[in-house]
């Protein structure tokens, strides 16, 4: 990990972070005071993780956290001087990957950071898996209907017509899906 943005209105709390996670190993720390500025450096710096304030003059940690996520794929924390239900919700429906209340304890930052980088990278895997299945099952689908269209055309069985069309990609060498997109073009 290399660079964190951090981002609370209150110039102590930026410090007192910062040289946390100076401490844990973090090269580049980027700071800034409101949640526009958050966004706007965000999409400047590419970080590999940031820590909003929930309450922040311009935009709210939670409404950046937001604007930030729609463009990178980085765990972002929530920092609150105090908790309510409302607020959890609302973190919770942008993805944040941990909350932390003031006054933060570096016994407390250590788990969260490792929790929120690990949570991230399950998501991300878990987003690349639907993608997969989903280009299977349309794979599949695109099959199918070619298979079909062979056992019509050519009055072939379901095996006979899958066969065909095996063989047909293995001495065009391609794809099973380019020569059902092949056998659907030629309809």
């Amino acid at each position: 990990m290399k660079t964190v943005l951090i981002c609370d209105d209150e110039p102590l709390i930026r410090m007192s972070l910062k040289a946390m996670l100076m401490e844990l190993g973090f090269e580049d720390v980027l700071e800034c005071g409101d949640g526009k500025s958050a966004v706007e450096m965000a999409m400047a710096s590419f970080p590999d993780m940031a820590v909003l304030d929930v309450a922040m003059p311009i935009m709210d940690g939670i409404t950046a956290a937001k604007e930030i996520k729609k463009k990178l794929k980085i765990p972002i924390m929530l920092l609150t001087n105090c908790y309510d239900a409302q607020t959890a919700k609302r973190a919770a429906e942008s993805g944040i990957a941990a909350f932390l209340t003031k006054p933060l304890r570096e016994q407390d930052l250590i788990p969260a950071i490792e929790i929120a980088l690990a949570h991230t990278e399950q998501v991300e895997d878990l987003k690349e898996k639907i993608e997969d299945l989903k280009e299977t099952i349309e794979n599949r689908k695109v099959i199918e209907k070619a298979k079909g269209t062979l056992m019509e055309k050519q009055r072939l069985s379901e095996a006979d017509a899958y066969r065909a069309m095996q063989k047909l990609a293995m001495d065009k060498r391609k794809s099973l899906r380019q020569v059902a997109d092949g056998i659907l073009k030629g309809c």
